[in-house]
Parts: C-alpha cells; sequence; structure tokens
C-alpha cells in the first residue's frame, strides 16, 4: 500500500464506524424510518450526478428490476434494521454485529447456490457462529425494555447484507459498482418515502439530529462509497475489504469518546472472536480461490 491507499483505507473505517455513532445520535428523534430515508434520499442525490456525468442514465434503466431488489435487502431493509437497533444497542456493539456479514453471506452461499468452503473457512464460520453467541449472551432479553429484538433487528440486517451480496454478484456483474450504488441508493430512498412521511417526528429534531442524519447519508454513505471503489480500483476487492476489521475499532472509540459507551469484557472478546472467524471466512491469509464471500462487503 502507498501512503495514500493506507490514509484513504484508515478514513474510510474511521467513517464506517462514525454510521453507528451517526444512527445512535439520530434515530431517537428522527426514528428509524425517517431516518434512513434521509439517508438514502440525500446519498441517492450525492451520487445520481456522478453516475450521469459519466455514464449517463441507461445503466440505471437497464438494470432498475435487480437495482431495486438490491436497494430493498441492501440499504432499506438492513439500515431500518440497524438504526432501530440503535434505540437500545451501543454503536459499538451494533457494529460488532455488523462485522458478522460476511458470516451469514456464506451461509446463504452454502444454501442458495450450494457453494463450497475449504476447512478454514468451515472453522471460520462456526468460530464466527460461536462469537456471535458470546457477544449477544445476556443481551437477547424480550421483556419491556430489554435488548432482544435490537440483537435480532441487528442480526437480520447482517443476513439481508449476506444476501444482496450474491445476488448482486449473480444480476449485476456488469454493471459499475457506482451505478449499483446510485440506483440502490435511490430505489432504497422510494421504498422508505411513504414511512418517511407517514413516521416523520412530530417534534421537530434538534440540530445534533440533522446534523447526525446528514453526515449519515452524505458521509458516511455517498462519500464513503466513493472512497470504497476507489480503494477497490487501487488494491483489489479482496484487500479492501479488510475495512471490515477496523471498523468496529472506531465504531467502539466514537461511541466511548462522543457519547460515553461503556465497553465490557465479554463485548471485546465475543467480537474478537467474530472478527478472527469472519477473516477465515473471507479466506485471508490462504492462497486466492473462488470464495463466495471474497469480496463482501456492505454498502
Amino acid at each position: 500500500m502507498t501512503r495514500r491507499d493506507v490514509f484513504d483505507f484508515v478514513l474510510l473505517a474511521a467513517i464506517w464506524g462514525a454510521s453507528f455513532l451517526f444512527m445512535r445520535i439520530g434515530a431517537p428523534e428522527f426514528g428509524p424510518f425517517a431516518l434512513i430515508g434521509l439517508r438514502s434520499g440525500i446519498a441517492a442525490l450525492c451520487l445520481l450526478p456522478l453516475v450521469f456525468l459519466r455514464d449517463g442514465l441507461a445503466p440505471l434503466r437497464a438494470a432498475a428490476r435487480p437495482l431495486a431488489i438490491v436497494g430493498i435487502t441492501n440499504a432499506a431493509i438492513p439500515f431500518t434494521l440497524l438504526a432501530y437497533a440503535a434505540l437500545s444497542l451501543t454503536a459499538g456493539f451494533s457494529s460488532l454485529i455488523n462485522a458478522g456479514t460476511p458470516l451469514w453471506a456464506a451461509v446463504v452461499g452454502l444454501v442458495w447456490l450450494n457453494a463450497t468452503l475449504t476447512k478454514p473457512q468451515w472453522m471460520g464460520l462456526a468460530l464466527g457462529m460461536l462469537g456471535m453467541v458470546v457477544l449477544t449472551w445476556g443481551k437477547v432479553d424480550f421483556k419491556p425494555g430489554g435488548s432482544g429484538l435490537a440483537v435480532v433487528a441487528g442480526i437480520v440486517a447482517t443476513a439481508a447484507y449476506g444476501f444482496s451480496t450474491h445476488y448482486a454478484k449473480k444480476n449485476l456483474a456488469g454493471v459499475s459498482p457506482m451505478t449499483v450504488a446510485a440506483g440502490s441508493q435511490t430505489a432504497s430512498a422510494l421504498v422508505l418515502l411513504p414511512f418517511t412521511v407517514i413516521f416523520w417526528p412530530e417534534k421537530p429534531p434538534s440540530l445534533a439530529a440533522w446534523a447526525a442524519a446528514v453526515a449519515l447519508a452524505a458521509l458516511a454513505t455517498a462519500f464513503a462509497l466513493v472512497l470504497y471503489f476507489r480503494l477497490i480500483a487501487r488494491l483489489g476487492g479482496q484487500k479492501a475489504s479488510t475495512v471490515t476489521f477496523l471498523i468496529p475499532v472506531f465504531a467502539v472509540g466514537w461511541g466511548a469518546l462522543f457519547l460515553g459507551e461503556t465497553v465490557t469484557w465479554p463485548m471485546l472478546f465475543g467480537g474478537a472472536i467474530v472478527l478472527v472467524g469472519t477473516g477465515l471466512t473471507l479466506g485471508f491469509g490462504a492462497k486466492p480461490s473462488k470464495s463466495p464471500t471474497a469480496s463482501v462487503q456492505k454498502l
């Protein structure tokens, strides 16, 4: 890596880690639907001009159906579920659950595409699932005021990312990543528009909440995607996707620094197991293969 690559890599991890902080700040005042409606809408407004100037609108129209499905499964559903989880889970905890996305991508690949895994990848999958159990142990409480539904929402969000990863590879292989990003965010915004209107907060959100919402959309979605695709072009998909391992570090740090969130030993231990399992599942350290999860990364 060049110094510029290292800088962009760390910057991307810091920005995506901050997305969990922004959701923690914005979700209580906007609510999950309104916050994510704004996130996708503003992100689409930022990304569409870039696609139009480079390729025009023809690629978007040609791939409208698969882009809509990716928009729903890779943005509308998981973004909203993670925003819901942010109402009761810390930024660091949510980011550690999100780090298990490659595990679910592997499961979807096995069930849907009959994909094969190497022995280290099987070991990583088992280890990652064990880490999830350790991480969420004692958190799955469905009593009033408990965080059980939030934990489930976070896990379902990562499963949706896992499905979308394979669907996009299968149906959008010839479409540029920037077009996929712009089209999917546009589809997500349109799908969420009725819910955004219906669930728009009665009390005007504070300036801090608005700042978090705009930063979540423009910085942690639109700009971060452009930065990520630039890293892919320079480093390749597998190396760029290792940013997955730095995101929770920044998310935990931002949450502790700005919100005073507590970092517990079970959280660190379970998160470490998840990240090690994720690394094995992604095939890092092994020879290049046709792993179904070789270039997994959330949008």
